[in-house]
Order: C-alpha cells, then sequence, then structure tokens
C-alpha cells in the first residue's frame, strides 16, 4: 500500500504562481510513474501532468495542453516527493488537485493507469 499525501493548495489570484506538493511513501518512488489531475466542481478528472521513469534513468514528462509552457512536474527521489509548480494562473485552474500514483511503465496520462491518490488540494484562484 502507497500513500499519498498531497499539499499547497490556497487561493490565489489571476496571475500568481503556486507549488503543490506531493509525497508518496515506498522504496520503489523513483520509478512510480507519477502523475497529477484536477477535478473542478460539476467536471470529470481530468489529466495535468505526469511524470514517469525511463529505462536509461532519464524522466519524461507530459501535460495536458491546457497547462503546457504554464505547469512544471518536477521529483526529489531522495525526500520521495513530487512538485507541480503552476504560473500564471487562470481561473479556470480552479480544481481539486490530485496527486497519483502508478507502476513503471505507464505513459501517465489516464487515470487508469494509476493504483494510489492522495486525497487531493484545493486550488482556487480568483479573477
Amino acid at each position: 500500500q502507497v500513500q499519498v499525501v498531497e499539499s499547497g493548495g490556497a487561493l490565489v489570484n489571476t496571475g500568481d504562481s503556486l507549488r503543490l506538493s506531493c509525497t508518496a511513501s515506498g522504496s520503489s518512488f523513483s520509478r512510480y510513474t507519477m502523475g497529477w489531475f484536477r477535478q473542478a466542481p460539476g467536471k470529470e478528472r481530468e489529466f495535468v501532468a505526469a511524470d514517469r521513469w525511463n529505462t536509461i534513468n532519464t524522466y519524461y514528462t507530459e501535460y495536458a495542453d491546457s497547462v503546457k509552457g504554464r505547469f512544471t512536474v518536477s521529483r526529489d527521489n531522495a525526500k520521495n516527493m513530487l512538485y507541480l509548480q503552476m504560473n500564471t494562473l487562470k481561473p479556470e485552474d480552479t480544481a481539486v488537485y490530485y496527486c497519483a500514483v502508478g507502476p513503471p511503465g505507464r505513459r501517465g496520462s489516464a487515470s487508469l493507469e494509476y493504483n494510489y491518490w492522495g486525497q487531493g488540494t484545493q486550488v482556487t484562484v480568483s479573477s
């Protein structure tokens, strides 16, 4: 069982920046496929970003078109931490953001690829 905990959500203004953090338990963190998803009120959960391990000890990142160029996902394997740096925030970024953990080898853009989820952290962007 992997425990996943997000933090960092807040109420911010349009154009502000915010960094979300996620910690996941387990000794294989460096090889997990890690993802960020979000769910706005009345909408389905959607993919935001993924970070997955490659066999040559590098990581591949992928982003939803709506956040590409504004959001950056990164990880610190020594701390079992995943981050989502969000810049130039917009009101449409308002949602509960979830961190997810999946096995190695997954592309990471679909929620079905993940086995463990955090409880979510609220991000509200005021106009």
